[in-house]
């Protein structure tokens, strides 16, 4: 059984609110405070590799939207609308560094009419956050950010539970 701090309750509730603000950002594509959750000299690794840095985080965030915008459309060849979803999380602190996994999976209106016009949801991909967040002047940002996809070769979710490989990961910090 883990033993918590006496402020483990803040710390997961400020770094879930991080997460949240995260997702709508993306979503909404308000790529200043998406790239602003970051450090300043963070990493975001995704599908199209790693970046660092707050500038070109928001850079590579803003090109990755314009270019998934080609590539989901709904049955009238508009852009899709994805919405993302932070399932299951596991977060571990440690005073002023914390590491997080967490399950996530996207939705989108990218599926066939119904009879009354609307436009059916489908759930699209799926995978795992590995994430390594710093305090910094009193907020929780993100200091390495990996996103794995489960649809992506290359990006799948390691063999091993990603719980055990953060725990091991923070044992070493």
């Amino acid at each position: 059984m883990t033993d918590y701090a006496e402020s483990y309750a803040r710390d997961r509730a400020e770094i879930e609110d991080l997460m949240a603000r995260y997702l709508f950002a993306m979503d909404w594509n308000d790529f200043d405070t998406y790239a602003d959750l970051f450090t300043e000299d963070g990493t975001l690794e995704f599908a199209r590799g790693a970046v660092t840095g707050r500038e070109n985080i928001r850079a590579a965030a803003k090109g990755f939207k314009e270019a998934v915008a080609g590539i989901y459309t709904d049955v009238d060849g508009n852009p899709a609308v994805l919405r993302h979803v932070l399932c299951q999380s596991v977060i571990r602190v440690e005073g002023d560094k914390a590491w997080h996994t967490g399950f996530w999976f996207e939705t989108a209106n990218d599926g066939p009419r119904e009879a009354s016009g609307r436009l059916t949801p489908t759930l699209g991909t799926f995978g795992i956050y590995e994430d390594e967040l710093v305090r910094v002047e009193g907020e929780w940002k993100f200091a390495y950010r990996n996103i794995r996809n489960e649809f992506l070769a290359g990006r799948e979710s390691p063999a091993e539970n990603p719980v055990a490989l953060m725990d091991r990961k923070a044992d070493r910090s």
